[in-house]
C-alpha cells in the first residue's frame, strides 16, 4: 500500500481504527492484508504499517482522535460535519484531536487540541445543515451504538 492508497482507504471508509478490533475497519489489518494476531509491531509488514500510519496521521484531511472505543481512530474530513453535529451527545475528551510530537530529546509526546477548537468554521457551518439522523447515517452503524452508550 502506498501513501496515496492509505489516504484513499481512510477517505473511502470514513472512520477507521488505526489497529485492533472494533466496529469499524482496522488500518493495520488492511496494510497487512489479513487480520493481525497480537501487536502489529511484530508483524512482517510492521515497518510498512508504521510508515503508513504516520502518513495518515500527518494528513490535514484526517482527524486522529479516540472516538471508537477509546482507541486511536482516523476520521476523514468528509465526515467532520457529521461528527460535529452529534458531538453534543459524546464525551468531549474522545473528540480531542491528537498529534504525536517528536521532542528534541527523542521522546514522543501526545498533544491534544480540545474539541471544538480544532474544527474549522466551514465544517461547523456544514454541520448545522445536517439533521442528527443524517449525521448518524453518514457516520455508520458504529455511531448508533456509541450514542446509545453515551446517552
Amino acid at each position: 500500500m502506498t501513501r496515496t492508497q492509505a489516504l484513499a482507504f481512510v477517505q473511502k471508509h470514513g472512520v477507521v481504527l488505526e489497529a485492533g478490533r472494533g466496529p469499524v475497519v482496522s488500518f493495520a489489518d488492511a496494510v497487512a492484508g489479513t487480520p493481525i494476531r497480537g501487536s502489529w509491531w511484530g508483524h512482517p509488514k510492521g515497518r510498512d504499517i508504521f510508515a503508513l500510519t504516520r502518513a495518515v496521521r500527518d494528513s490535514k484531511d484526517v482527524c486522529v482522535c479516540r472516538i471508537v472505543g477509546g482507541k486511536i481512530t482516523y476520521v476523514h474530513r468528509r465526515l467532520w460535519p457529521a461528527l460535529f453535529r452529534i458531538a453534543p451527545r459524546l464525551p468531549r475528551r474522545q473528540l480531542a484531536k491528537i498529534h504525536e510530537v517528536h521532542t528534541a530529546t527523542g521522546r514522543h509526546i501526545v498533544q491534544e487540541s480540545a474539541f471544538p477548537e480544532w474544527v474549522p468554521a466551514q465544517v461547523q457551518l456544514q454541520a448545522k445543515k445536517l439533521t442528527e439522523a443524517q449525521a448518524i447515517s453518514a457516520l455508520g452503524k458504529w455511531s448508533t451504538a456509541l450514542l446509545a452508550g453515551a446517552a
